[in-house]
């Protein structure tokens, strides 16, 4: 997808605030440590067409609003993904406005799991 270049310099202007992984990065954490707190935070019907085995889905559109709800502990370490690793990067930059201090934005998101050949799962209907 081709982003716009008003979207990507917002993307750059966080992407040096947050805190970042590779793809190989998670792989071997999921391999090693476990739990890992994975949010998808991609639209509903990207979502569903398949997702990281483990990972929770948690909207770009309603992290900020539900997330106290769900990790009320703000030293908890979060783990966050979207299509290609920017609409994540823009919810780890929120979530540590909210207080948030270990959150994780996955680069590469769902897009460079699928290339890596990481497994994909649907959800059941």
């Amino acid at each position: 997808m081709q982003h716009n270049p008003r979207f990507l310099q917002l993307v750059e202007s966080v992407r040096t605030n947050i805190r970042e992984c590779s793809i190989a990065d998670l792989k071997l954490l999921l391999e090693t440590k476990s739990p890992v707190l994975l949010f998808d935070v991609r639209e509903d019907h990207e979502w569903a067409k398949g997702h990281i085995p483990t990972a929770k889905h948690l909207g770009r559109g309603i992290i900020e609003r539900d997330i106290e709800t769900l990790i009320p502990d703000p030293e908890t370490e979060i783990y966050l993904y979207c299509g290609g690793g920017f609409r994540s990067a823009l919810a780890a930059d929120t979530l540590q406005k909210m207080g948030y201090m270990h959150v994780i934005s996955v680069d590469g998101g769902f897009r460079g799991w699928k290339e890596s050949g990481g497994e994909i799962v649907t959800p059941s209907a």
